[in-house]
């Protein structure tokens, strides 16, 4: 199995803390984003992907190669190839919930922060890309906060990690890097903190990838 992506991507993100969760093992491939206009955008990984997103996950099964793009797409297909342990409560209103709030950051928020539309504001509607992403980042948090908070324990769903940490997490982390203060969450910024106390989110979090770099 092997995942192209990018250490800082936060989709990459979430599929490297579901791998890791899982104990699945895997390839990591690096595809540069931002040098030289962006390796995704080269013929290969565009055969690979035509969207031109990562992550892409490639697998053998039936004797042919199969890749899978789009997180949210690939989080489901790992739940249900190893369902254990699992990343989705039991309980089908829980579970519904756990991908409700999943879909707040992959589809209310990560779209308009990514590097793509930054880029866009920036070079061809010559806005403040860094404000813009802001703006989205905060209105999205304010929105997870009180949801959240509902359904609540050590992590979004109660006691047990589900998809809704799996893409909190490196939200967070994005959040932060682009100056928003987390601390004003207290539900999602604890929960944050728990997360981080845990094996699979630490060995996934982008500075410990191989493609890191310190300075951008």
């Amino acid at each position: 199995m092997r995942l192209y992506g990018f250490w800082r991507s936060t989709a990459t993100w979430r599929v490297r803390i579901a791998l890791a969760h899982k104990g699945i093992p895997y390839e990591y491939v690096p595809v540069h984003l931002t040098r030289e206009g962006g390796e995704q955008h080269r013929a290969p990984f565009r055969a690979l992907n035509p969207m031109r997103h990562v992550p892409v996950l490639e697998l053998e099964a039936g004797g042919r190669t199969h890749r899978l793009a789009e997180s949210m797409a690939i989080l489901e297909f790992l739940e249900e190839r190893v369902p254990a342990p699992r990343l989705l409560p039991t309980d089908p209103l829980l579970r519904a919930r756990s991908r409700q709030l999943a879909q707040i950051v992959v589809s209310g928020i990560q779209p308009l922060q990514n590097t793509k539309v930054q880029h866009w504001v920036k070079t061809e509607l010559h806005g403040d890309a860094a404000a813009w992403a802001q703006h989205w980042i905060r209105l999205g948090l304010e929105a997870l906060e009180p949801l959240t908070a509902e359904t609540a324990g050590t992590f979004s769903i109660g006691d047990e990690v589900s998809f809704a940490d799996v893409c909190l997490v490196p939200q967070m982390s994005f959040a932060t890097r682009f100056g928003v203060d987390v601390s004003q969450y207290p539900t999602l910024f604890a929960i944050e903190n728990a997360c981080a106390a845990l094996p699979a989110f630490a060995v996934a979090h982008s500075d410990q990838q191989p493609d890191a770099e310190l300075a951008l």
